[in-house]
């Protein structure tokens, strides 16, 4: 699917010229990211937030001449983002994190068959969905909404209610602001919000934070991760860990918690990263890294997996490791790394 709208899938309008056209299509794209970050924590997907905001940005293409400013651009492009996600969400189950699923199992446990992706929340580069912005508090405070435990949080409400407490919450909407785009009363978004945010009460979403780029501490922690797990040092490994940090890698259902129980995973079923090099990344506001194992004796190294760290004061908390080589293109990772 192209990235823009282009003529041939739209009708031909005699009242628009193509400079105006041109113009909305660039207003279009203003919008992109935010659409895109509104649609990920609908959808819990990156893959599905991208093809939501397209049809999103399509259906706005050919509505144009419909469009006749009574309302702000941002708020009819968001009118349709909402819609789309909800016949999107219509019937499906919701996406999880593996700890939502099992209790901890043992890393001496067989390993069973991997689930189907639409079962998982599943990572996004952070510059996909975030916008740009100076001011560090504001970004900080954007970064925490689009946490993977947060996201998978959000997952747990019905859609409407989940629409409702992001726009309101999130995207600091007014009450007047979401009835008029669900088409219904101040007093249904109002129990709606409510009824989210004591959901979301009810809910272990964690004590993570997001990394501040600007943080020295974070910054050392991140080095020291990052030699660490190339030489393969699991006794400087365990250093960097919370004596309660878990271990989790969609596909597979299976999760470990606590050092012993990781380290005798990376040295046992997950001994193939030995020898591995890593390429670090920003997703769901938070660090991590890309891993390329070596192939064989050319020493080149292929992708593996994307995996993001929570860290809590000073220690990481927990690693999640996305068994999915496809977010290499997705996070503009290069397809392999030269000896």
């Amino acid at each position: 699917m192209p990235t823009t709208p282009t003529t041939s899938t739209t009708p031909s309008t005699p009242t628009t010229s193509p400079i105006e056209r041109a113009e909305f299509e660039r207003r279009l794209e203003e919008h992109r990211t935010v659409l895109t970050g509104y649609c990920y924590r609908m959808l819990g997907s990156p893959y599905e937030a991208e093809d939501a905001v397209q049809e999103t940005m399509l259906r706005a293409w050919k509505a144009f001449d419909g469009f006749d400013g009574r309302s702000a651009l941002g708020t009819w492009l968001y009118r349709i983002a909402t819609n789309v996600c909800l016949d999107a969400l219509q019937g499906r189950k919701r996406r999880a994190i593996p700890m939502d699923l099992s209790p901890a199992s043992g890393a001496d446990a067989p390993l069973s068959a991997p689930i189907a992706w639409d079962t998982w929340v599943q990572p996004v580069p952070d510059e996909a969905v975030l916008p740009e912005t100076s001011d560090p508090a504001e970004l900080a405070e954007a970064r925490e909404t689009i946490r993977l435990a947060f996201v998978a949080a959000l997952q747990t409400l019905p859609p409407k209610q989940r629409a409702v407490l992001i726009l309101r919450e999130v995207l600091r909407w007014r009450a007047s602001e979401v009835a008029e785009l669900l088409d219904t009363s101040v007093a249904a978004v109002n129990s709606a919000l409510q009824r989210a945010r004591a959901a979301l009460d009810a809910t272990v979403i964690g004590d993570g934070r997001t990394l501040d780029p600007t943080d020295d501490a974070q910054q050392d922690l991140l080095d020291r991760y990052l030699d660490a797990f190339e030489r393969y040092d699991m006794d400087a490994f365990v250093k960097l860990l919370h004596e309660d940090a878990t271990h989790n890698m969609p596909p597979y259902e299976m999760w470990l918690r606590g050092p012993e129980q990781m380290t005798a995973w990376m040295l046992g079923p997950g001994i193939t990263c030995r020898g591995s090099r890593l390429l670090p990344v920003r997703g769901n506001g938070a660090p991590g890294f890309a891993i390329y194992r070596p192939t064989g004796p050319g020493g080149k190294h292929e992708p593996f997996n994307v995996h993001l760290l929570d860290i809590v004061d000073g220690r990481i908390a927990g690693i999640t490791y996305f068994l999915d080589v496809d977010l290499f293109r997705l996070f503009g990772l290069p397809a392999e790394l030269p000896s």
